[in-house]
């Protein structure tokens, strides 16, 4: 019963967290089109508090989905888990890279192009599918 509960909180992270994740960097498109400077100002506003909850969903996620494991001691030998955390792991650094990204407008000083901030859009959702193809389907 317990892992149940688990789950749930670790998917309500995930959600929360992917939320940020998804929005953030259309945030940062906007932002890079922008030319009134009181619309930047209030899009540095947006970005700063929507990454706080970026912020509290990767932390969630990352917390219970560990607290589960612990729990659920056995998926540490499955090997599709191994691939899920690796793939975790890229959302942390790409998580680290919107601080980054946060920082940079904040300062006004980002150098990236709205086109190149639309790709870096993507990835997040090519991550989520393979991270839920390899939680549901199981492959390995």
């Amino acid at each position: 019963m317990l892992a149940l509960w688990l789950k749930a909180f670790h998917i309500v992270g995930v959600v929360t967290w992917f939320a940020g994740l998804f929005y953030l960097p259309r945030l940062f498109v906007y932002h890079a089109e922008a030319t009134d400077a009181g619309v930047r100002e209030r899009l540095k506003v947006m970005e700063r508090r929507l990454l706080m909850m970026t912020h509290i969903g990767g932390v969630l996620a990352i917390g219970f989905g560990a607290a589960l494991l612990a729990v659920e001691a056995f998926y540490v030998r499955a090997e599709w888990l191994h691939v899920k955390l690796a793939l975790v792991l890229l959302l942390v650094v790409y998580h680290g890279m919107l601080v980054k990204l946060v920082r940079d407008f904040a300062h006004d000083r980002c150098g990236w192009r709205s086109r190149s901030l639309r790709w870096f859009n993507e990835i997040p959702g090519v991550l989520l599918l393979a991270i839920v193809i390899l939680a549901v389907v199981k492959p390995f």
